[in-house]
């Protein structure tokens, strides 16, 4: 693609028209593409840094995606790569190319709220090493992205705001935890963005907003946070992404061990297992299915062996182990809060999902309840290893329908009717993470209608470099890069006149 440079602007409110042109064409770039620009000298870092602000200041007012705004440090940190680059230095690999933490990921100088009103503006001092690898590849971060209170939602709806909506349809859910990464992504704001997963909130955005996914297996990336019991065992991070290819950079550059890049697609055929039925046991929507199927006939037309399977271990044990294991994340939000407000205060600062489901974790995660949670954790490496010693990959759905309308699974719903559609709706991801194994979502279909369905392919233990090598065989058979949201750089929000640029701030 040919890609304009921007014409300078006096000031963030009065961009020209062919300055937005030039952003939204930028946009359309993976960040591979953005990377090669500056590397080559066609386009300076801040040539990226600001067309990432035209593009938010266009379309984020209608999404939602971003929770904080970082412009006047973006601009800062790319023209330091620009006098690095004037001066002979080497660039890093993706020196300037744009992106979005998420509001849980601490980053210096920007405040860390989790989608929560109990927590302050107050900024970040420190990042784990996580994000400071991301900083040291050369990435520019213009803010956060938005998410639900502590990521215990999949769908990003927080009462903090802002309610993320989804490029492909304003009314509907871009999915949860990482809903305004993927949102954000999905648009082209940026070419990447950070997700946390802790129960599919990587793969469940990434699948409703038609973008790709990767949740690390355990011990398969540098630290992101601080200890948890729970969350150590739970949670993995990543960069959503339009492409494979930069969710395999992602993947190398946060990995204790920096292996190689995944590049290229495996002569190797795979034993490939169909999961259909959810934790709940009920089957997926008629459009999941039917995407589903037509993944399963895709790998098998490139050779490789597709069956059906069954679940690796009971269903039933593994939804009580997730809702106790989940429930008590609830349970250790509340107390912070009460420590740091008072218990009166966070009690009207935090939603109702959280509170209720703390309130349930009181009443039903006794010692038993977690030793059989925590026993189970202990026999699942065994199980999936015997699994995939029979196949190589896991198909499944990735959740049981469609994107949802907004409000479907928002935190003020009552909880009674709440939390049965939620765990029944994000029934498919779990394992992976109850197991420490890895698992990528691929957006390969879409709905009557246009909303996107993607399917997740997992592994065992290990098995990053082959999951990331069959989606790239995925993607050059049935490709996605030319598929955009109406709400997108690619839509008819490209031609937005300059107003929506009154938005932005320095």
């Amino acid at each position: 693609m040919s890609v304009p440079r921007a014409p300078a602007a006096a000031g963030p409110g009065d961009a020209p028209q062919e300055a937005i042109a030039a952003a939204m064409a930028l946009g359309r770039l993976d960040a591979h593409d953005q990377a090669a620009l500056v590397r080559t000298g066609q386009r300076d870092a801040t040539d990226l840094a600001e067309a990432a602000i035209v593009r938010a200041g266009c379309l984020d007012p209608a999404l939602g995606a971003l929770s904080h705004r970082a412009f006047a440090a973006a601009r800062a940190q790319a023209a330091a790569l620009d006098v690095a680059r004037r001066a002979g230095r080497e660039l890093p690999a993706m020196a300037g190319v744009p992106w979005l933490p998420k509001d849980s990921l601490d980053i210096p100088g920007m405040p860390s709220r989790g989608g929560s009103r109990t927590r302050t503006s107050v900024p970040a001092s420190a990042a784990w090493p996580y994000a400071r690898r991301l900083e040291d590849a050369g990435l520019v971060a213009i803010g956060k992205s938005a998410m639900p209170e502590f990521g215990l939602m999949p769908s990003s709806e927080p009462l903090l705001g802002p309610v993320v909506a989804n490029p492909w349809s304003l009314a509907h859910s871009p999915g949860g935890s990482s809903g305004g990464a993927a949102a954000a992504v999905a648009a082209g704001i940026v070419p990447l963005a950070h997700g946390s997963d802790g129960a599919g909130s990587i793969r469940m955005p990434a699948a409703c907003c038609g973008v790709v996914g990767l949740k690390p297996g355990r011990g398969a990336q540098v630290r992101a946070r601080g200890h948890h019991a729970i969350e150590d065992l739970l949670v993995s991070d990543g960069l959503l992404a339009r492409s494979v290819r930069d969710v395999a950079w992602a993947f190398a550059a946060t990995h204790p061990r920096t292996p190689a890049v995944v590049t290229a697609p495996s002569a190797r055929r795979l034993r490939i297992g169909v999961l259909a039925d959810g934790l709940t046991g009920e089957a997926p929507h008629p459009e999941v299915a039917r995407a589903l199927e037509a993944a399963a006939t895709l790998c098998a037309g490139l050779g490789h062996g597709v069956d059906a399977c069954a679940w690796p271990v009971p269903q039933a044990d593994l939804a009580r182990a997730l809702t106790h294991l989940w429930s008590c994340l609830a349970g250790d939000a509340e107390q912070l809060a009460a420590a740091a407000l008072g218990a009166d205060t966070a009690a009207r600062a935090l939603e109702p999902w959280t509170r209720a489901l703390a309130a349930w974790n009181r009443q039903h995660c006794d010692g038993d309840a977690l030793e059989h949670a925590y026993a189970l954790l202990g026999r699942l490496p065994a199980a999936l290893s015997a699994f995939h010693r029979r196949y190589d990959v896991l198909l499944t759905p990735v959740v049981r329908t469609p994107p949802p309308p907004l409000g479907a699974l928002a935190p003020d719903r009552p909880f009674e009717t709440l939390m049965p559609a939620l765990f029944d709706w994000m029934s498919y991801t779990p394992l992976q993470n109850l197991a420490g194994t890895p698992a990528i979502a691929l957006p390969l279909a879409a709905t009557p209608t246009g909303l996107p369905v993607g399917v997740q392919f997992a592994a065992d233990r290990g098995g990053e470099a082959l999951l990331l090598a069959l989606a790239l065989e995925v993607e050059q058979a049935a490709p996605w890069a030319g598929r955009w949201p109406p709400h997108s750089v690619a839509g008819a929000h490209a031609d937005t006149s300059p107003s929506p640029q009154a938005r932005l701030t320095a």
